[in-house]
């Protein structure tokens, strides 16, 4: 029963936060994201104490509910979400989302062959860098506009499109990052192409089937009888949409994403649509969303603060300018203004799913060993892009409510 007791301290900890954190005018994910990070601070100060809970990174089913919360995160993203606003700002959203990546990964791949010590793993760690600032973390981008009330406004679409074109980019990093690693070579023109070929295949599929087979889906709910039917098959479409994406070398959270957006009004009654709505808010909110950002939270690890103080802030530096810059200034090129330019690339700046995947690959694959003795910089780099990533999706929210006023 560990399980239960984890996410019985998790819920209480993280509701406690996030009602102080609204109470204070910020959105509940800022309270959250704050309360993984002190109770991540207790239990690894207090770690006999607290044996189930210091042993979170290795315990299977909790990763599971984590991932279900980045899950529903994305379903609820796309359910609120309204197609053709999402597909017009799209446009524009694009060279948003390309000088979003551009700029930091070079940031990175500079920072790291500026500071890392010459290894034969040293293109790999530059390339992991890179591709850690590149990233966004667009279930944390749509929690913070969901809490402010801008998700269905210009600002927010432009910032969920290029999100979700972000991490649709990230994948192909991760993917030359992953063969990178496996093989010690970049992957030819072949393998690229393939991997192009799969997603653009994604996409087609998933919007043949959201186009044609939703709509006939939607009236064969209307003659169900059997009760929470509908939901059921809410699910059953999500989840088969996540394994399409898997499936075609993608993340999961890009098919949830848009089996949400092909969820529409017009697909099924408004009665029932509002009915799903609720529900699903139910689940993510009050329950999958705030266990999954207190698992970032818990994350942290402030050795890398008093071992490599500067490569620590170096990294949370070029990834917020390469991030706000990089994005902001094309969101001006498409005709935004000002302050909905800041908010564009403030808003693209959170990272925390995709880049805690990244990081994770990494530490499997070796990108962080190297022959004794290894480098402080080397041993806390984990560490250190861990603290970025948290950083970075705590500003992110206060920071978007400043700049969307």
């Amino acid at each position: 029963m560990s399980i239960i007791y984890i996410l019985l301290i998790l819920l209480i900890v993280t509701r406690v936060f996030g009602e102080i954190s609204e109470r204070f005018g910020q959105p509940a994910l800022l309270g959250e994201l704050l309360s993984g990070i002190c109770l991540g601070l207790v239990v690894h100060h207090y770690d006999q104490t607290f044996p189930v809970l210091a042993g979170l990174s290795e315990n299977e089913v909790f990763t599971a509910i984590t991932d279900l919360g980045i899950f529903f995160l994305m379903l609820l993203g796309g359910i609120e979400l309204s197609p053709v606003k999402l597909l017009k700002a799209s446009k524009g959203a694009f060279w948003v989302a390309t000088g979003g990546m551009i700029f930091p990964f070079l940031l990175g791949l500079g920072l790291a062959y500026l500071v890392l010590p010459d290894s034969h793993i040293l293109d790999a760690q530059a390339l992991f860098l890179g591709t850690v600032m590149a990233v966004t973390a667009v279930p944390v981008s749509i929690k913070a506009l969901m809490d402010l009330g801008k998700l269905e406004t210009k600002v927010g679409q432009t910032i969920v499109s290029a999100a979700v074109i972000d991490d649709i980019l990230s994948l192909v990093l991760l993917a030359i990052l992953t063969s990178f690693l496996q093989s010690g070579s970049i992957p030819d023109v072949a393998a690229m192409s393939l991997l192009l070929g799969k997603i653009i295949l994604f996409f087609i599929m998933a919007i043949a089937l959201g186009h044609y087979l939703f709509p006939a889906i939607g009236r064969f709910i209307g003659k169900s009888q059997a009760e929470e039917f509908e939901f059921s098959i809410l699910l059953i479409a999500a989840m088969s949409y996540a394994l399409l994406a898997e499936a075609l070398g993608m993340h999961f959270i890009i098919g949830a994403f848009l089996a949400g957006l092909f969820f529409r009004r017009r697909t099924i009654t408004e009665n029932v649509y509002n009915d799903i709505l609720s529900k699903t808010k139910g689940i993510t909110n009050g329950f999958l969303a705030p266990v999954f950002f207190a698992s970032i939270g818990m994350h942290l690890d402030l050795q890398a603060l008093l071992k490599i103080p500067v490569f620590v802030l170096a990294l949370i530096a070029i990834a917020t300018i390469g991030k706000v810059f990089g994005a902001g200034l094309c969101a001006r090129s498409i005709g935004m203004s000002k302050y909905e330019s800041l908010s564009v690339g403030i808003g693209m700046n959170a990272r925390g799913a995709v880049e805690l995947i990244i990081a994770d690959i990494a530490l499997r694959a070796g990108v962080f060993s190297l022959a004794e003795p290894i480098p402080l910089v080397v041993e806390y780099m984990f560490s250190a892009v861990v603290i970025m990533a948290i950083f970075t999706t705590l500003m992110t929210p206060p920071a978007l409510k400043l700049f969307l006023k």
